[in-house]
């Protein structure tokens, strides 16, 4: 029986550890944090990513979850609407293998159908890594030496894997900050199965209203010093570049201001390295290609790429360099791809200028034209295949 460590108890080292164990390996997962951690934002399950989450046997679960389309309601800033994008538009856009939903419940289905089948370990990290062509030694920091075939680092966009198996940081951070948080119960503003949007110069505010528990918040804004935002915390940040708003912004900013470590606030970065791994270490997920909350595939691409290295490992045996060199081969095209859709879609996210603004809401009502939703559809198809 082959043995991995895998780094990392979010989405892609969780779905790592199914797929390997599927195919008759020993995985365990080691996780920085003391307890399991989620977040409140949606996630797109589509294309490869949904084809991965069927081939892992994740559906049925995640189907008790899915949040369906909903109506999105553009707004001034006073909350007043200025367009509505009906549901039936991303509906007939992403076609019927996709599935959105929240990625705690994301997180959840893995770990139930994980935690039986691999060893997972919750306030542990590496400590030291000895890697040579046959083996390769880990230490970890509860003590405990692991002689493993394969060292999967699936730490994030942080990743200390990535620092310690490729040298100088590979993240390239941008200039944005992004805070996503669930809400307890919808706020009153947004009406029912909807979300409104705000979209002004460098920054956008998202109110999801899908009924309580089903419910969260989004915003992302430029800043010329992300780290000074950071180090405000996400209620002062997020109170002071939104304070202005109407339109279910305020409650949302109140949800938040009862409960700021459940958010998820950092700066926006991409990951941008010449390769994936060295001898029997690989980075997955965001620890090796971040693409940004804008590319909107994070998670569909953690899930391909955790099914894809599990088939590459089949396919190539006992020789896992080759395996690794195979699979970032065939994964990279795509990656790149969504890295590149993530730049341009920072001027959907925080436009530059009221006129990109007023461009944005051109494009918008353009796609709710009957006529437009089938070349939109198609362009969407083309790009998941």
């Amino acid at each position: 029986m082959k043995r991995a460590v895998i780094v990392g108890a979010g989405i892609a080292g969780l779905a790592t550890a199914l797929r390997l164990a599927q195919d008759g390996w020993h995985p365990l997962v080691v996780e920085r944090s003391p307890t399991r951690r989620s977040s409140g934002y949606l996630v797109n399950l589509l294309g490869a990513g949904y084809d991965a989450a069927e081939r892992l046997g994740l559906v049925p679960a995640l189907s008790a979850h899915a949040l369906g389309p909903f109506t999105t309601v553009l707004v001034r800033a006073d909350g007043r609407p200025k367009l509505t994008v009906p549901a039936a538009v991303a509906e007939a856009a992403l076609g019927p293998r996709t599935m959105t939903v929240f990625r705690g419940d994301l997180e959840t289905a893995l770990y139930e159908a994980v935690r039986d089948r691999a060893e997972i370990r919750f306030g542990t990290t590496v400590s030291t890594i000895d890697a040579t062509a046959d083996r390769a030694r880990i230490s970890l920091s509860d003590g405990t030496t692991q002689d493993v075939d394969l060292l999967v680092g699936a730490d994030g966009v942080h990743s200390a894997t990535r620092a310690t198996i490729l040298g100088p940081d590979r993240r390239v951070d941008l200039p944005y900050v992004v805070a996503a948080f669930p809400l307890a119960h919808p706020v009153p503003d947004v009406p029912e199965s909807s979300a409104t949007t705000f979209i002004g110069p460098g920054r956008t505010a998202a109110i999801v209203n899908l009924g309580p528990g089903r419910s969260s918040a989004f915003f992302t804004y430029r800043c010329a010093e992300p780290g000074r935002e950071l180090a405000r915390g996400p209620v002062d940040a997020i109170r002071a570049t939104f304070g202005d708003l109407a339109g279910g912004v305020p409650e949302a900013i109140g949800h938040l201001q009862t409960d700021p470590a459940g958010a998820y606030f950092d700066r926006v970065s991409q990951v941008v390295s010449p390769r994936w791994s060295t001898g029997r270490t690989v980075l997955l997920g965001d620890a090796a290609w971040c693409v940004t909350l804008f590319a909107g595939h994070g998670a569909a691409l953690a899930l391909a790429g955790a099914d894809q290295l599990g088939a590459a490992l089949r396919r190539h045996g006992d020789d896992i360099p080759s395996a690794l060199a195979g699979w970032e081969t065939g994964l990279r095209p795509e990656v790149t791809k969504r890295q590149a859709l993530a730049r341009r879609g920072m001027y959907q996210y925080a436009p530059p200028s009221r006129l990109h603004v007023w461009m944005n809401d051109v494009t918008i009502r353009a796609v709710t034209l009957p006529g437009i939703r089938g070349l939109v559809r198609r362009g969407i198809e083309r790009q998941n295949r």
